[in-house]
């Protein structure tokens, strides 16, 4: 009805005049081909201002570097990759990239530095074509073929009635979660970003299309920084650095070895899950 129309035309105004939380600073820089270089300094964080969810927490991550975030859930591994595009904002402290703290930096071009892959990959009901064009709009044909070839998805294409042209349906809907993976993947390989966050990337998966998958993903982080976050450590044994989040803090750091050498909180969580397979 009329009424009920002018009604959810308000709440659609008020929402879009509303001001985003995070803002660009007056003096914010747009930023390009950073190498990716990232130190965590002091830097603390709440949800809310009465609980934090980890305090000082300081951490350098060189250019090119894979980090592995492992730690039980709810001691902030998510939240600590989320701090980098400013999803959140700290609470003190400072987070830099090649040396420029990314409160200095428009949110625009920061996010466009960083490719995120998570479980819930978010597709819309276009085509496969413009699904993959999603990670860099504006994308020649050629660059569109060579990403979903990169991320492997050929078998998938040579099966769909269009091809690319196929129209996957709202979510992906006639897609597999393995095939969601792979467009998120292209997606990426298309955007080329220098910083990579693998969120939970493929533990919703079976066995053998994870490691097709991870196949995938380890071709991708070659050359960037990359911060994995998952709980199964099988699929960060080869990273250069896992970082162990607990209610503390970080309590360490090394090689998969390292750590299961030094029988600490890391090799406590690589026993238990051992023991349940």
């Amino acid at each position: 009805t009329y009424p009920k129309g002018i009604a959810g035309f308000r709440r659609f105004t008020e929402l879009i005049d509303t001001e985003p939380d995070i803002a660009d600073a007056p003096d914010a820089v747009a930023v390009d081909h950073l190498k990716g270089e990232i130190a965590y300094r002091s830097v603390t964080f709440g949800y809310t201002a009465a609980k934090t969810v980890f305090e000082e927490i300081n951490l350098d991550i060189r250019a090119g570097e894979t980090i592995a975030f492992v730690g039980p859930s709810g001691a902030g591994k998510t939240t600590i990759c989320s701090l980098l595009p400013r999803f959140y904002e700290v609470v003190s402290g400072s987070i830099t990239i090649d040396g420029i703290d990314i409160r200095k930096m428009t949110k625009e071009s920061l996010r466009q530095q960083i490719g995120i892959v998570q479980q819930d990959v978010f597709l819309f009901g276009g085509t496969l074509r413009e699904n993959i064009a999603y990670g860099r709009l504006g994308a020649s044909e050629a660059d569109i073929v060579e990403a979903a070839h990169r991320a492997r998805l050929e078998d998938m294409l040579a099966n769909l009635p269009e091809g690319l042209d196929t129209v996957i349906g709202e979510r992906g809907v006639k897609l597999s979660g393995g095939q969601k993976q792979r467009v998120a993947i292209a997606r990426m390989f298309l955007k080329n970003p220098p910083i990579l966050i693998l969120d939970e990337a493929t533990s919703a998966l079976d066995t053998e299309t994870e490691r097709a998958i991870q196949r995938s993903l380890a071709e991708l982080s070659q050359g960037r920084t990359t911060l994995i976050i998952a709980h199964r450590l099988a699929t960060i044994q080869g990273a250069d650095r896992i970082v162990v989040i607990d209610e503390s803090g970080i309590a360490e750091q090394g090689t998969h070895q390292d750590l299961i050498e030094r029988r600490g909180a890391y090799n406590r969580l690589h026993s238990g899950q051992v023991g349940m397979v």
